[in-house]
């Protein structure tokens, strides 16, 4: 039987390459995306052409009745779920932590923590074997924002992704008898659009030099720490977390 995964927020970025890695290790894939439609298909269409299995759906995983509809979508074209990658996430403008409004906070935990809660149970009801499913495995983006905490930047977003921590242990031990590993991964300084959602598009480039390797990450180099994660290669691997950060 087929793998089948789920990578949110998976038109560009690290959730694009975890994507093309998937299809390349012969999962049929689910392309979630919100609002870059012609990216997702960009990436659709070069999938479908190297013979792999793929559809792209739109949802915003922060709205429960979409989240709902984006898994129903994938039961009835692709089949039982096997992989969950909670990718999607966002930030907003670089600010010091008084002047971050509390709307502001709300969008943040709305996508970052509501959606990859509501995206795990989704994923829990067809995975467990506690509901007749097969097992499987969730990985988390988490980042080394949630360690570092993000000052006069993106303190809101860092705590959104220390909750994806919490969440992951308490997962994993959780799930560890049904079939499911739950780990995550926190990326550092790579290089995606996100810096540019910040305000500061070049962010990788004027902080590479406090890196210990001295450069930028790359979205492919998250998305191969990803896959591992979820292969069999990592079985016996769960509430684990792999700083993909260069040393910082």
């Amino acid at each position: 039987m087929q793998k089948i995964m789920l990578v949110t927020g998976a038109s560009r970025g690290i959730g694009a390459e975890t994507a093309r890695l998937a299809a390349e290790a012969g999962y049929a894939v689910c392309i979630n995306f919100h609002h870059s439609e012609s990216e997702a298909n960009k990436l659709l269409d070069a999938l479908l052409a190297s013979g792999a299995t793929a559809i792209a759906v739109r949802a915003d995983i922060g709205d429960e009745s979409e989240v709902g509809r984006l898994f129903e979508t994938i039961d009835g074209q692709l089949g039982p779920l096997t992989a969950l990658v909670n990718n999607a996430g966002i930030l907003e403008q670089q600010s010091d932590f008084e002047n971050i409004s509390l709307g502001r906070l709300q969008r943040i935990l709305r996508t970052n923590v509501e959606g990859s809660f509501m995206c795990c149970q989704q994923a829990i009801r067809r995975m467990s074997t506690k509901h007749g499913g097969e097992g499987g495995s969730i990985v988390n983006l988490s980042s080394r924002a949630a360690v570092l905490g993000g000052p006069h930047e993106y303190i809101d977003y860092a705590a959104s992704k220390g909750a994806i921590d919490a969440m992951t242990i308490g997962l994993s031990k959780e799930l560890g008898e049904q079939g499911i590993r739950v780990n995550a991964v926190r990326p550092g300084l790579i290089y995606t659009d996100m810096h540019a959602s910040g305000g500061e598009a070049g962010r990788v480039d004027r902080l590479k030099s406090g890196v210990p390797m001295r450069r930028g990450g790359l979205a492919i180099e998250v998305a191969r720490v990803i896959m591992w994660l979820i292969s069999e290669d990592a079985s016996y691997t769960t509430g684990s977390f792999v700083e993909v950060s260069g040393g910082r």
